[in-house]
């Protein structure tokens, strides 16, 4: 991270396919928040519930305090004014109005680090994410292991059929799969 003077904030996206590790280097960089005595805050969505309700948890079982919240608009309500760094998790689960709150927050002077999935099961761009990307001070894109082949994956791979974007899970319905591996199903 750059040295930065004065109360200015900034936004870092976090992006990949599942298992690269995102929430993993969410809560690295919220720990090391932590560790300089920043206040901080952690969101999540309300339909993430696969590993706790009260914590963002990553794959390995890595897990920080959090608050679940139904959308964009409360989690900007929840935000306290003291709040320096605001973490948002999963943010692929959140309304299109996400990219306007993660952009007030940070004109409002807090670092906003928000760790998503940037491609949905069909490969497809993964909104918010793509905005947020376009907004973003500082961007990290995160990579799998593909479990067919073991070469770098970015793609998510949905092994149950169904239309619905939205299909909460993990390693029941999901694996990572590069670009040659992945076969969308719908």
């Amino acid at each position: 991270m750059n040295i930065v003077r004065g109360k200015i904030g900034w936004i870092e996206v976090i992006c990949g396919s599942m298992f690269s590790g995102k929430t993993e280097e969410l809560i690295r960089r919220l720990r090391r928040a932590e560790i300089a005595k920043q206040k901080l805050q952690i969101f999540k969505p309300i339909i993430d519930n696969r590993y706790s309700k009260e914590y963002i948890v990553s794959h390995n079982k890595s897990k920080m305090t959090s608050e679940s919240v139904a959308n964009a608009e409360e989690l900007y309500k929840n935000v306290r004014s003291d709040t320096e760094v605001v973490g948002i998790d999963e943010a692929q689960f959140f309304d299109d109005k996400l990219v306007d709150i993660c952009n007030k927050l940070a004109d409002e002077g807090k670092r906003v680090i928000v760790a998503g999935l940037d491609q949905d099961y069909l490969g497809r761009p993964f909104p918010p994410i793509p905005e947020l990307l376009a907004t973003a001070e500082y961007i990290t894109k995160t990579l799998a292991i593909c479990v067919k082949c073991g070469n770098p994956a970015n793609r998510t791979q949905r092994l149950v059929k169904s239309d619905k974007e939205i299909l909460v899970g993990a390693e029941d319905i999901y694996e990572a799969r590069c670009r040659k591996c992945f076969k969308p199903i719908g």
